[in-house]
């Protein structure tokens, strides 16, 4: 099971604490997705950011609801090689 979070690079120059937003999921629960696949997209002091599927399998869970809001290193989805 492979844990998907939003790249640490894009936390770099941001402040402790801050949240990002979920803006919407481009896959669903039960999908087949290959490696580097938008699987969604975050938005994190306004600008957005894209979800990629770091390796090809099936997503087995979404742990994020759209429009919700999440912290550095929160798992967004699990997916199964």
């Amino acid at each position: 099971m492979t844990d998907i979070i939003l790249d640490d690079a894009v936390w770099a120059d941001v402040d402790e604490g801050t949240e990002a937003l979920l803006q919407e999921w481009q896959v669903k629960e039960g999908d087949s997705v290959e490696a580097g696949q938008v699987l969604g997209v975050a938005e994190l002091v306004k600008t957005s950011h894209e979800i990629f599927a770091p390796s090809a399998g099936r997503i087995v869970r979404l742990n994020v609801a759209e429009q919700d809001t999440f912290a550095r290193g929160t798992v967004l989805a699990q997916l199964e090689a």
